[in-house]
């Protein structure tokens, strides 16, 4: 087994690799830039070296600054978690070449699959179903029009290599598309340094489903079970879950045999994942693969008690898979959301500065992924992802119980963050009923009247959270602040009364 990892990443996801490392017996190693020589992964960590400036070109993007980093501190793999270096095949190879294990995929692998369009042209040669459109990038804007005409509107203009919804267009009519095009070739370009664009046929109200895969390097390759990840923001994931509410066991076992030929057929290694797109009738088609861990990997784990880091670890020093196919199980549901340092409020614009308090969720059925701390500074320099919280049930009914209790015991004082959001949706009798699809959520934001989804004493709920949090924290000092003096009528004496019952007692009124 290896004697000692690198964690060529930061926040949540380092703090997860490391605690995974810390269970195996294995020193662990975190890199840090300017801004994050305070963070809590570079606190838990075994070892920790400074790689440069903030931007991530200069750190955490800076591939011969982490590999120098492994040969000083004598590591003998990398685990790049998601993001930043995890899907780039040039990364892979530089491990390689150092003698250094790489835990994910092979380069080969990911080059088969990290361009979509490259992606789809080995589909297309194995016979899995995919969204109809191009399986290579338009080389004009007569060719897009030509091909949106033929496949229908609406199409979804898409980058090759892109995304968490980068160089993505929706487009609904003709006139819409040269201007579409123009715009996702220049976001391409800006984030992935590739301005390739594909086109796809929109899938009206689609569910997005992906599958979690594992695979050895002896051959032997499993899935593990779906995920529904339909809502979104932006393209963007917000809350994901295990299982999807609409998979039955003949439809989890045909998708599971098409994740495992894709997966296959990329002669693919590690663990990745198979996203689909799921129409109205259940209809599924091939989308992408994730050559990297997910973010919402936890549900997973949950829902079939597989731990998925020591497992890459395991697959990445050679070992077989431990279990077959047929023993593979999914019991219970898992919900996950997850906690972004954003202003509800200001069009979710990121709200990076200090934590100034910090009340943490526990209890029943209830996981916390978190990168953050009470004192620490959130910087503005990347991704504003905190945390992820996440309910566990016998079902899915519990698990949105114990979810929603947990989301009113958090808080988080001195930023913003989306924690709101998770309230309204838990209580949305759409989500509840599971009538939900990858519009689901901008729907939500566009109500006039969202506060008429949610509970009567729902504000009320959630301001008595925070005030009974504070009050915990502060204590019987708190109790007097700010209250008044009342003669209660009988003597000369007055007799303080607290602001806070006062206000119990008005609500109790109405």
């Amino acid at each position: 087994m290896f004697k000692k990892i690198l964690i060529a990443n930061r926040g949540e996801i380092a703090v997860r690799v490391i605690r995974a490392c810390q269970e195996m017996g294995i020193a662990a190693v975190a890199v840090y830039s300017d801004v994050d020589r305070a963070s809590l992964h570079v606190r838990k960590a075994d070892e920790a070296y400074h790689i440069g400036a903030p931007a991530a070109s200069e750190s955490y993007l800076n591939i011969q600054k982490i590999l120098d980093v492994a040969a000083r501190s004598g590591a003998d793999a990398i685990h790049p978690g998601y993001g930043f270096l995890s899907e780039n095949a040039k990364f892979a190879r530089a491990c390689v070449e150092a003698g250094v294990k790489f835990i994910g995929p092979t380069a080969a692998a990911m080059d088969a699959m990290g361009s979509k369009t490259r992606a789809r042209q080995a589909m297309e040669k194995v016979g899995i179903p995919f969204v109809p459109g191009t399986s290579r990038g338009l080389e004009s804007f007569e060719q897009a029009e030509e091909v949106a005409a033929r496949i229908g509107y609406p199409i979804m203009l898409k980058a090759a290599a892109g995304g968490g919804g980068k160089g993505m267009r929706l487009v609904h009519a003709p006139e819409e598309l040269k201007s579409a095009l123009e715009g996702a070739r220049s976001e391409a370009e800006r984030s992935f340094a590739d301005s390739e664009v594909y086109i796809e046929k929109a899938i009206i109200n689609p569910r997005h489903i992906e599958m979690q895969i594992l695979a050895d390097e002896h051959g032997h390759t499993v899935y593990l079970g779906e995920r529904e990840c339909s809502l979104q923001r932006r393209h963007q994931k917000v809350v994901e879950e295990a299982p999807s509410p609409i998979v039955d066991a003949d439809m989890r076992r045909r998708m599971g045999e098409v994740a495992v030929r894709v997966a296959q057929a990329a002669a693919y290694t590690n663990a990745g994942t198979i996203e689909f797109l799921v129409d109205q009738q259940k209809n599924f088609y091939f989308l992408e693969m994730n050559t990297r861990l997910q973010v919402e990997h936890p549900v997973t784990e949950l829902v079939t008690g597989l731990d998925l880091v020591h497992l890459q670890i395991h697959i990445a020093n050679g070992e077989p898979l431990p279990f077959q196919q047929e023993d593979v199980t999914i019991r219970g549901h898992a919900i996950e959301c997850r906690i972004y340092a954003e202003d509800p409020d200001n069009n979710y614009f990121p709200s990076p500065g200090k934590i100034t308090l910090l009340l943490l969720p526990s209890g029943p059925g209830i996981r916390r992924d978190s990168g953050m701390y009470e004192g620490w500074n959130v910087p503005m320099d990347y991704d504003p992802l905190l945390a992820k919280l996440i309910g566990y049930g016998t079902d899915r009914d519990q698990a949105i119980g114990r979810l929603r209790r947990a989301l009113n015991e958090y808080f988080v004082g001195g930023i913003k963050t989306n924690i709101s959001l998770f309230r309204r949706i838990l209580s949305h009798p759409d989500f509840q009923a599971a009538n939900i699809d990858t519009g689901f959520l901008d729907r939500l934001l566009k109500q006039k009247n969202a506060e008429a989804t949610l509970p009567a004493d729902s504000h009320a709920m959630e301001v008595a959270a925070i005030a009974a949090g504070m009050f915990a924290v502060l204590g019987s000092a708190a109790a007097g602040v700010g209250e008044r003096t009342v003669n209660d009528g009988s003597t000369n004496k007055a007799a303080p009364v607290s602001n806070w019952k006062a206000s119990a007692r008005r609500e109790g009124l109405r």
